[in-house]
């Protein structure tokens, strides 16, 4: 099996042989999967421009390289050092976002996108941790069509059958792309979004934001990727929704 060490070194080698930063030669060596946690490549919250990618070093960006330079026209490097010259680490998260906008010309979305990427990477912001606290996520693909999968999901008697006890509320729908829901007491939001890939197949994508710390984090960072699985077990073993 590859070590971690040992893929850093492939990686850096592909940098010096095509001259791309490392978030993309890692992206470029990983091959594509279902699953995603709250720092690796996967399926972001309905409407954002990309998932979540991340690098082996730590420098934890919130969507890929490519569409970020297709709407601001740099890359990762470009941004980074831009903030690094103005002395970003000194400033708040306000303060950074404002100066993109501002001084800059970045729009407001990939201003945000920017900074929440450039505090991670200089260590002002733990991965997963945002102005109203953590946010983990998780994904899985699914061999069953998009309204099935979002029915299984968003019933409640359906979902106790293969998730049982779950303490979600829902807020909002949008039947069958996405739900907004509360969980239990505590202020926290599960956000989910429902893509599909085919009559036959289609991508759950969870969210769970406002967690109170990096504890909280963990712990439903590993319940939504089990629950994920269980979801796809339970529909693709052909259980019926009756």
């Amino acid at each position: 099996m590859t070590t971690q060490k040992t893929f850093k070194r492939r990686v850096r080698e592909r940098m010096a042989k095509t001259g791309e930063s490392y978030t993309s030669a890692r992206r470029n060596l990983v091959p594509d999967g279902d699953d995603a946690g709250a720092d690796g490549p996967g399926a972001g919250p309905p409407g954002s421009p990309g998932g979540p990618a991340g690098d082996a070093d730590g420098a934890l960006v919130l969507t890929a390289e490519e569409p970020l330079v297709a709407a601001t026209g740099h890359g990762w490097d470009h941004w980074f050092a831009e903030l690094d010259a103005w002395g970003g680490t000194a400033h708040t998260h306000t303060e950074i976002a404002r100066y993109l906008t501002g001084e800059l010309d970045v729009s407001g979305w990939w201003a945000q996108t920017i900074t929440v990427s450039y505090e991670r990477a200089r260590g002002m912001r733990a991965p997963g941790e945002h102005a109203d606290g953590f946010s983990v996520s998780a994904a899985k693909t699914v061999g069953v069509g998009v309204e099935r999968l979002f029915a299984a999901f968003d019933d409640v008697a359906v979902r106790d059958r293969w998730l049982p006890g779950v303490p979600l509320s829902r807020r909002t729908a949008s039947a069958p792309r996405s739900a907004r829901y509360d969980w239990g007491h505590d202020g926290s939001r599960v956000l989910v979004g429902f893509t599909a890939k085919g009559p036959d197949k289609a991508t759950i994508a969870v969210q769970h934001e406002r967690l109170a710390d990096a504890g909280a984090a963990e712990t439903q960072k590993a319940y939504w990727r089990s629950a994920v699985a269980a979801l796809k077990t339970y529909l693709e073993k052909g259980e019926t929704d009756d």
